[in-house]
């Protein structure tokens, strides 16, 4: 074997130690994909990969998200380098990713650049051993629900100002519904939820606001939780389908640059 693993939570993330000339062996990034699917989190820490090193691996792992004509997307709060940025502060909310589609991206591989000197930590949960664990009587009650995702609901939560603009942005993507519990092709289940999950379908709105926040808070104790203290050169992948995640607030004008890859969707939410 070409790299070590070591747990870094019984439950979510491995480290892995590998020399970055591996990250495009076909020999051994099929293994790593194993690995992504059972672990849910991938650390390659202070691995400094070449944003060439970084699409050649996601091209081998699955199918590489080409994003404003590239392969790599600049995160960043500085809105002279992105537009939009005021967008990214919903990611300091629990998520998944592309709840507005009808197939998700299977994986996120982020690497850091520039890091803020406060906050910036990323947090991610595995939703798949939430739902596992959930006592039996819960998951009766849950087990034939629907929950409506919405853009504007994360935007609002989120804090980000309701310009007519923004408004008229977010509501260009149509609510999303999809089964609370997510039966995958392989047969594992996970809970589809996050701040984009606006409400249970047929149910008061109190009750579903309390069920969609007893659930968050279920899959985000810290058991199923991997935090990340963010280094120079880490390279993390996750599995977008199985684990939410979340951003630790930082400050807007930090500097803090990070290099996204994006791997295309595999199965519908189902």
């Amino acid at each position: 074997m070409s790299f070590k693993v070591s747990s870094l939570n019984e439950l979510i993330g491995s480290e892995i130690e590998i020399e970055s000339q591996y990250l495009s062996s076909p020999a051994v990034v099929p293994e790593l994909r194993k690995l992504l699917i059972e672990r849910g989190v991938l650390v390659f820490k202070e691995l400094h990969p070449t944003d060439a090193e970084q699409m050649s691996m996601a091209r081998l792992l699955g199918t590489l998200r080409e994003e404003l004509g590239k392969g790599i997307y600049k995160i960043t709060l500085d809105k002279k380098s992105n537009a939009n940025a005021e967008y990214l502060k919903g990611s300091f909310q629990w998520h998944i990713d592309g709840t507005h589609d009808d197939i998700p991206p299977f994986a996120t591989m982020l690497t850091g650049l520039t890091l803020s000197e406060t906050g910036g930590q990323t947090e991610f949960a595995n939703s798949y051993a939430a739902y596992e664990q959930l006592p039996q009587e819960t998951k009766k009650r849950i087990q034939n629900l629907q929950v409506v995702h919405s853009v504007e609901m994360s935007m609002t939560r989120a804090d980000i100002t309701r310009s007519e603009a923004n408004l008229a942005y977010w509501r260009s993507f149509q609510p999303k519904t999809h089964n609370l519990v997510w039966t995958h092709q392989c047969g594992r289940r996970s809970l589809v939820i996050g701040c984009h999950a606006s409400h249970i379908v047929g149910m008061p709105k109190s009750e579903s606001d309390a069920l969609l926040s007893e659930l968050l808070e279920w899959a985000t104790q810290p058991k199923f939780v991997y935090r990340h203290e963010w280094s120079p050169g880490d390279l993390i992948i996750w599995d977008n389908t199985g684990v939410i995640h979340r951003v630790e607030p930082y400050p807007l004008d930090c500097g803090r640059i990070m290099h996204r890859c994006t791997l295309m969707g595999e199965e519908p939410f189902a």
